[in-house]
């Protein structure tokens, strides 16, 4: 249970940082509209990122899975910047246009998939040596 609320945080903080890169390269989407928000509201926006990839992204992929399976897994794409899009509407100062929502959610994917890769290469070399 420890390694998995670590695993969390880190996610949280990573979710957080590669929003602030996400919002500095690809803008708002939206003419004359600027992000307002600081540190804090990074870490409030990574946060309910985070929460919401936990908890809503299973019952979305499931709900989505014929439209995932027409398309051979790319729709996974739609449906990550899709939360990525839900959790800047909720997120104060943030705002962003759905289809730079997708964008940053690929970018997300490839931040989470990289803490995933690093989690599952250190049980690895953990159990090896036990």
């Amino acid at each position: 249970m420890k390694q998995q609320f670590s695993v969390f945080l880190v996610r949280w903080a990573l979710n957080s940082f590669g929003l602030w890169v996400a919002v500095r390269l690809l803008g708002t989407g939206y003419d004359n509209v600027e992000v307002t928000a600081g540190f804090w509201g990074f870490v409030l926006a990574g946060l309910i990122f985070s929460l919401m990839n936990s908890f809503f992204k299973p019952l979305a992929v499931i709900i989505s899975l014929p439209a995932i399976l027409l398309t051979l897994g790319l729709f996974v794409i739609v449906v990550n910047g899709t939360l990525v899009y839900l959790s800047l509407l909720l997120a104060p100062d943030i705002s962003m246009s759905f289809f730079n929502s997708i964008l940053t959610g690929i970018i997300l994917s490839l931040v989470n998939y990289i803490v995933s890769a690093a989690v599952e290469i250190r049980r690895s070399q953990s159990g090896a040596h036990q």
